[in-house]
């Protein structure tokens, strides 16, 4: 039998991959199934970068490339970000490997690294694989799904190694103005020994005027490192290309890392890359208005929906509605709803609707939508959430 190592006792897939995973395996069985449960926009890989890929392998470009990336690509995310040099930026296979190697890099066994929730499921469970510590402060709907600086300020001990901030937000789509990040920055200087990480991959998908954390606060971006990527604005998920900006010290620890996992990333993927930061970007402002006409359809109706309270997300492409009006209602079959994940197993067994219950995320009785699919699955599928609202007996 197999002997599995401490560090990954108490890590599993995510709920969203195993929900996403049963979806399918149900509708390979010839189920009726949609599912509005991950974040893969619906829009193709625009022609232009995919050219450049092809142009980056009938050149030649497919040898092992540098580890921290390829010049050309980490030139250009240098020249498009807020006072940054080649030196402070690393290529990675994903925003996913960009986090896991500034966690490897840096923590050592019971650091904290200090999350708000809600917040993407992967967080946690990179800083437990990494010997850390998960420390989650829990950020209301009333107060906007955000950290306050007085949260911030009282959940700091000793023992903080980083605050993990995510804006936009997956999954409530919340956005951090440039004087709330401004309020924190002034806590984040009372405790040098607090270093930052601010997941930005959704930067580009942002329907208010957008600040990143190191353009906020400079004078942190020695103890700062910002994420982010091609794959959410310009489609290209499949592509796995991610990046850090961070201190040069950060920087090289961190390649230090990727040298002994996955070396440097696909250099054709980087190519494309580099043609995404570089190249013809007019279908960014094209996409970002069919997502916001997509998000305002399901704010729209899932607020139709008796039970449900939807407030509008800021940027991204989710919606995170509290479900908490059905608490305590009865299915036909005389089972309680008590809590978001028993709502979102019973929408997909009675509706055929995969969703993602608000518990994956660190906070209850909500559940996530992804709108980055097509208007007639959205509409689709807020009218299959309503058909079994409609089948429940509510509580008083």
């Amino acid at each position: 039998m197999l002997e599995k190592s401490e560090r990954i006792e108490n890590i599993a897939l995510s709920e969203i991959v195993r929900i996403s995973e049963s979806a399918l395996q149900m509708k390979a069985q010839g189920h009726d199934i949609i599912a509005l449960s991950t974040g893969e926009p619906d829009f193709p890989t625009p022609h232009h970068i995919c050219e450049a890929a092809a142009r980056a392998m009938v050149d030649g470009q497919t040898k092992y490339p540098p580890t921290a990336g390829t010049p050309d690509l980490r030139t250009a995310i240098a020249e498009s970000s807020y006072l940054a040099k080649v030196e402070n930026v690393i290529v990675s296979t994903g925003a996913k490997q960009v986090i896991a190697n500034t966690m490897l890099a840096t923590l050592n066994p019971g650091d904290e690294v200090l999350i708000p929730t809600p917040f993407w499921t992967s967080y946690a469970d990179i800083v437990k694989l990494s010997g850390g510590r998960p420390l989650l402060t829990e950020c209301s709907a009333e107060q906007g799904f955000k950290i306050t600086p007085q949260q911030l300020d009282e959940a700091i001990s000793p023992r903080t190694r980083w605050l993990m901030l995510n804006s936009p937000s997956n999954p409530t789509g919340a956005v951090y103005s440039r004087s709330e990040l401004e309020e924190l920055a002034k806590v984040l200087r009372k405790h040098p020994n607090v270093w930052i990480i601010s997941d930005e991959i959704y930067a580009l998908l942002s329907y208010v005027p957008f600040t990143s954390f190191r353009e906020a606060a400079p004078d942190l971006a020695d103890r700062m490192i910002v994420i982010n990527g091609v794959s959410k604005a310009h489609s290209m998920t499949g592509w796995r290309i991610g990046w850090g900006i961070g201190p040069a010290e950060l920087i090289k620890a961190m390649t230090v890392v990727q040298g002994q996992t996955t070396s440097g990333a696909c250099s054709i993927a980087q190519a494309a890359a580099l043609e995404a930061v570089q190249g013809d970007n007019t279908h960014l402002a094209e996409r970002l208005a069919i997502f916001r006409s997509r998000r305002d359809l399901v704010v729209r109706k899932l607020n139709a929906t008796p039970g449900l309270s939807c407030s509008e997300p800021d940027g991204a492409f989710y919606v995170f509605p509290s479900c908490a009006g059905l608490l305590k209602s009865r299915t036909p079959a005389g089972l309680v709803i008590e809590n978001d994940a028993d709502f979102c197993a019973f929408v997909l067994a009675t509706k055929g609707l995969a969703i993602v219950p608000g518990r994956a995320f660190g906070h209850s009785n909500h559940f996530r939508l992804s709108f980055a699919y097509s208007e007639a699955d959205l509409d689709d599928g807020c009218a299959r959430i309503l058909e079994a609202v409609k089948r429940l007996s509510l509580p008083h």
